[in-house]
C-alpha cells in the first residue's frame, strides 16, 4: 500500500483522542492529520480542532484517501450518509474500537483501499482483529475491481460489478473477452472462461476498448516510427488520428518507444514532450530478437530490421502482446500499439 496515502483521525472524547494518538505510533509512514475536540489532554504538535462532527467529514470527504473513526459506528454511518457518491470516488471509511483492538473497514474496501488499509494496521497492532464483510473477501473469491487496482486498469460501468460477483459468489460462469497475456495473469480463474467473442450475458471486458459490460481497461502502448526529419505537427497529427481511428483517448497512453535510429528526430522528441512520454529507444539485437510476424517494413531494407513500430510497441508494453497492429500515415509515420 502506497505510504502517499492522506490519513484523517476522527475522535470525539478524551478516550477516542487517546486512542488516536496511541494508533499514530502504527501510522508513522503515512501522512497522517489527527481530529479532536478543543480543551482536551494530547501530546500532539498539531491537533486539528472541530466544532462539529459534521464539518470534518464533510472536508475530510474531499480531502483525504482514508478516514478513520474512533466512534460509535452509528454515528459514522448517520454522518457520512450525506456524502455518500459511489464506490469509485468515496473514500476508504474505516471504524476502530477504543481500545484499538477491532477494525471496521466501512465503506470503500476495494477501490478506495479500506480493507488494505484495515489489514495492515491489523497486521500491525498485536490482537488486533479485522472484521472485512465484503463477501469475495469472506469467502476468497477473485474480485475484479481489486484486480483492476492492483494493475491500474481505468474500470468502466463499474455499476456491472455487483451481478459479475454475485455469480462468481454463486459458482456461475463468467465470460472474459480478453487476451490470452492478460488472462493468464488472473490469479484465480475459477468459474471464468476466456472468450474472443461473448456468448453470455454475464462478460467482462478486459481491453482498452469500451464496452457495455464491466471493463477494465489496460494502458496502450505505441511503437513509432518516422522518415528524417518528420515534424512535430506531422507526428502530432498521424496520432489524433490513430487514437480517433480506434476510439481510444491521450490518458490511454502509456508511453512510447522507437528504434534507436530515432533518437535524435527532433519532431519525435518534441512530440514525446509535448505530451509527457518518456520515450524507450530500442536497438537493433532488441528489436531482432523478437519471435512474432510483423507486417512488412521499409525498416528491414534500410536497417535490417524486423520492423519499427510493431516491435518497438511489444518492448514497451507490460504484457508484450501487439493489438493494434502498425498503421502508415503520410507515407512517412508508422504507428502500432500493444498491451
Amino acid at each position: 500500500m502506497s505510504n502517499k496515502l492522506k490519513i484523517a483521525v476522527v475522535s470525539i472524547n478524551q478516550p477516542s483522542l487517546n486512542s488516536a494518538c496511541e494508533l499514530l505510533k502504527y501510522l508513522d509512514d503515512f501522512e497522517v492529520d489527527v481530529y479532536g475536540k478543543k480543551d482536551l489532554n494530547h501530546n500532539l504538535s498539531n491537533l486539528i480542532i472541530y466544532e462539529k462532527i459534521d464539518t470534518v467529514l464533510e472536508n475530510a470527504w474531499k480531502k483525504y484517501d482514508a478516514i478513520i473513526c474512533i466512534l460509535a459506528m452509528g454515528i459514522v454511518v448517520r454522518k457520512i450518509a450525506p456524502f455518500l457518491k459511489n464506490k469509485a470516488t468515496d473514500p476508504a471509511i474505516i471504524v476502530m474500537s477504543m481500545d484499538l483492538s477491532k477494525i471496521i473497514p466501512l465503506l470503500s474496501g476495494h477501490i478506495g483501499g479500506a480493507n488494505e488499509l484495515s489489514d495492515l494496521i491489523a497486521s500491525r497492532i498485536k490482537g488486533c482483529i479485522n472484521f472485512i464483510s465484503t463477501a469475495t473477501d469472506q469467502t476468497n473469491t477473485f474480485a475484479f475491481d481489486i484486480f483492476a487496482k492492483k494493475n491500474n486498469f481505468e474500470i468502466q460501468n463499474l455499476q456491472c460489478l455487483a451481478k459479475i460477483s454475485n455469480a462468481l459468489l454463486n459458482n456461475k460462469e463468467v465470460e472474459v473477452k480478453t487476451y490470452k497475456s492478460i488472462f493468464e495473469t488472473i490469479p484465480d480463474k475459477t468459474n471464468l472462461k476466456r472468450v474472443d467473442e461473448q456468448s453470455l450475458e454475464l462478460c467482462v471486458n478486459i481491453t482498452p476498448f469500451s464496452n457495455k459490460n464491466l471493463t477494465l481497461k489496460p494502458k496502450v502502448y505505441l511503437g513509432m516510427g518516422c522518415n528524417k526529419n518528420t515534424t512535430f505537427q506531422e507526428i502530432e497529427k498521424a496520432f489524433l488520428c490513430f487514437l480517433d481511428k480506434y476510439n481510444l483517448s491521450k490518458h490511454q497512453i502509456e508511453n512510447i518507444a522507437s528504434f534507436e535510429a530515432k533518437a535524435d528526430e527532433v519532431g519525435l522528441l518534441e512530440f514525446a514532450s509535448k505530451y509527457s512520454f518518456d520515450i524507450k529507444f530500442y536497438n537493433k539485437e532488441q528489436i531482432n530478437s523478437l519471435q512474432a510476424d510483423f507486417s512488412p517494413s521499409q525498416a528491414t531494407k534500410f536497417f535490417n530490421l524486423k520492423g519499427v513500430a510493431e516491435p518497438s510497441a511489444i518492448l514497451l508494453s507490460k504484457y508484450k502482446e501487439l493489438i493494434l497492429k502498425k498503421e502508415v500515415y503520410n507515407k512517412k509515420i508508422t504507428i502500432a500499439g500493444a498491451i
